[in-house]
């Protein structure tokens, strides 16, 4: 697959073999970090390189005299234009214009694989993500985590890995018990009785269907009955219907997981025990006794021996119990057993999408994984800072049926599920998103969202008028069309920016940063935009001219642009526009 700078940067390092070769620069040297990238100011070039400087140091050289040796080496190449030393020794390349034409071909030529890398190589990768009590529907900070999660596991099969999206169901811990005890007082109500609500417990309207579902199933059989004759089963009832709603909710998104774990299928399988005894065989489990919390002490607290995870040999800051004095698990055990079947499993990767509250769990999970996996597996934790909601800029409050927080199904529902996923990934994900429901849905430059899909639909509009004049505009033709006219200054822009896609794909999977992506998208639609405006005061830069002929090469550039924001909008599970309303 075409990668413009992984095919310059080459060359580059072919050149630099070579200088080795002639005893220009002494052997032994790691070229692992030379890079090619845009420069930061594209007045510069089309690309640079910072070989000369990160090689002068182990070289004992000058940077520029190493940048000079370089400059007259690229200069032989076909596509290299110029070469030009700046600075203390950066090298900045301009390339030939037909590179670009061939850019845009290979685009046309490889539909929504241009872009597509093996970067993954079919690695294993496991993410897991939202992951929310299955105690009430998704609320709008489980949004952001369904939506960076599933852009992320997009992203990764996109580069190449084999990936399994999963959900993990907090079903083993004492908020389903509450939740069982929530629905049985609905189902008291849905008997006409009244009910009185304890503090703590789950009021959310949510919950009526399932009371009267109850009633339905087993009729007064619950009724002046003590919870030791309904819990197990109500609780049983109650996790389901939720996942059931979960289920949905996440599907109004696009969001569908491959597999969904149930905490629960850990307790009284020997799962808990097996990763424990994995850890114990290690020497990494001990009895002790932990010190107290730093700060101030609370009144109660006093020394317990404890079953205790020796995490601090993995990079954690204290050792972390396991099980209590009283001999049951810490709510970190399971975790611990999850995470082992995991590795278990079989996955070279681990990736978690938490929110921001779960930011001290990290350290113990990733010593966790690298003591059950011997280092092997990487666990990289994503955590997603809160949104805020606003209209017109004003903080905004919905009706809320979950009881005391706005849902991610109210959300879909205002803005639409492409909307709400791509305003989700404007911002990195560990920093504070303010969703303005206003703001989201205007039509101009400073949304996003419709900036992008605008873009996308006047290249749809220019396709369907070319075929409304007959002409043939499939991709195979204008594949084979010369675009060696395309030439000005605004259409290699444009081309330039088409050329950075495969690269940014591999970026972005290396970080896991989906965001990367849709500030590519964007920057992208403006090339297009800023193309499309220059035909108002340039009629021969308009993508339709008076014949077929001198049309074909800007259509064809307009349609390789319309194929990177369409297979972009993919990955960000959003759709693309084809016209405007």
């Amino acid at each position: 697959m075409m990668n413009l700078f992984s095919d310059i940067r080459a060359v580059v390092i072919a050149s630099l073999d070579a200088m080795v070769a002639e005893g220009v620069l002494p052997e032994g040297l790691d070229f692992a970090n030379v890079a090619v990238e845009p420069p930061r100011d594209a007045a510069h070039g089309d690309m640079a390189t910072n070989a000369a400087m990160v090689l002068a140091k182990p070289a004992q050289m000058k940077p520029r005299d190493i940048a000079d040796a370089l400059a007259a080496k690229l200069m032989a190449d076909d596509r290299v234009a110029l070469a030009e030393v700046a600075g203390p020794g950066f090298l900045n390349l301009r390339l030939e214009t037909g590179v670009w034409a061939g850019v845009v071909q290979a685009a046309l030529e490889n539909g929504a694989a241009f872009g597509r890398s093996d970067l993954g190589a079919g690695r294993k990768v496991n993410v897991e993500y939202v992951s929310a009590n299955p105690t009430g529907p998704l609320h709008v900070g489980h949004t952001r985590g369904a939506v960076f999660g599933d852009a992320l596991a997009s992203l990764l099969d996109y580069a190449g890995y084999d990936v399994t999206r999963e959900y993990y169901i907090n079903d083993g811990g004492a908020q389903v018990d509450v939740l069982a005890r929530s629905v049985y007082l609905r189902y008291v109500e849905a008997h006409d009785l009244s009910v009185d609500w304890p503090e703590g417990s789950y009021p959310g309207d949510y919950l009526i269907e399932v009371g009267e579902a109850l009633k339905a199933k087993v009729g007064d059989a619950y009724l002046d009955k003590g919870e030791e004759h309904w819990l197990e089963e109500v609780r049983d009832f109650a996790t389901d219907a939720m996942m059931d709603l979960i289920r949905a909710d996440l599907k109004s998104l696009g969001v569908e997981m491959d597999k969904f774990y149930s905490e629960k299928s850990l307790y009284g399988t020997g799962l808990i025990e097996a990763a424990i005894a994995d850890l114990k065989a290690k020497g990494l489990i001990y009895r002790g006794t932990l010190e107290p919390p730093k700060g101030k002490v609370p009144e109660d607290w006093e020394p317990r021996e404890q079953m205790l995870f020796r995490s601090t040999a993995h990079g954690d800051d204290v050792d972390r119990p396991i099980q209590k004095s009283d001999g049951a698990w810490t709510y970190f055990a399971p975790d611990i057993a999850y995470h082992y079947d995991k590795v278990q499993r079989g996955f070279d990767e681990l990736i978690d999408v938490f929110g921001a509250d779960h930011g001290g769990y990290v350290k113990r999970m990733k010593a966790a994984v690298s003591a059950l996996s011997d280092g092997r597996v990487p666990l990289d934790i994503k955590l997603t800072q809160l949104v805020r909601l606003f209209k017109n800029g004003e903080p905004f409050k919905m009706s809320k049926r979950a009881g005391t927080f706005v849902t991610l199904r109210d959300v879909v529902d205002l803005v639409g599920a492409d909307v709400t996923r791509f305003v989700m990934l404007t911002r990195k994900q560990d920093a504070p998103l303010d969703f303005d429901f206003a703001k989201v849905l205007e039509q101009s430059k400073d949304n996003p969202v419709f900036y992008v899909q605008y873009a996308h639909a006047r290249v749809c509009s220019v396709l369907r008028k070319a075929q409304a004049e007959g002409w043939d505009v499939s991709d195979a033709t204008l594949a084979r069309v010369d675009l060696s006219g395309n030439a000005h200054e605004a259409e290699l822009k444009l081309a330039t920016k088409l050329a950075e896609w495969p690269r940014l794909v591999e970026i972005a999977a290396r970080t896991n940063e989906p965001h990367r992506i849709a500030f590519y998208l964007y920057e992208l639609a403006g090339e297009l935009h800023a193309l499309w405006n220059r035909g108002n005061d340039v009629p021969e830069l308009r993508f339709l001219q008076d014949n077929q002929d001198a049309s074909l090469p800007k259509i064809a550039l307009a349609r390789a642009t319309a194929i990177v924001i369409s297979a972009g909008l993919g990955i960000l599970g959003v759709a693309p526009a084809e016209e405007m309303r």
